[in-house]
């Protein structure tokens, strides 16, 4: 059984109106259907499921080649003899 839902605030890419956009999924094709009950306008969104991969940084890189570079950082303070 497919449920169409209104998506509460979302505008009509088409006709530019709010609040007239309703959404359903459709589980056997993988997708979710969008369509403005003002105007006609459809849109087809494909559920592919992506792996998110976290960004290297220095944090969760686990070589250490990132220590070897690392230096100290001095503060001087103008006026100071040092």
């Amino acid at each position: 059984m497919i449920v169409k839902r209104f998506i509460a605030g979302a505008v009509c890419q088409a006709c530019g109106q709010q609040d007239k956009v309703r959404a359903w999924d459709d589980v056997n094709a993988k997708a979710m259907y969008r369509e403005c009950v003002a105007c006609g306008y459809t849109d087809v969104l494909a559920h592919s499921p992506s792996e998110a991969h976290e960004i290297m940084t220095r944090v969760n890189y686990t070589n250490p080649v990132f220590d070897e570079d690392v230096t100290p950082v001095r503060i001087i303070h103008p006026g100071s003899t040092h």
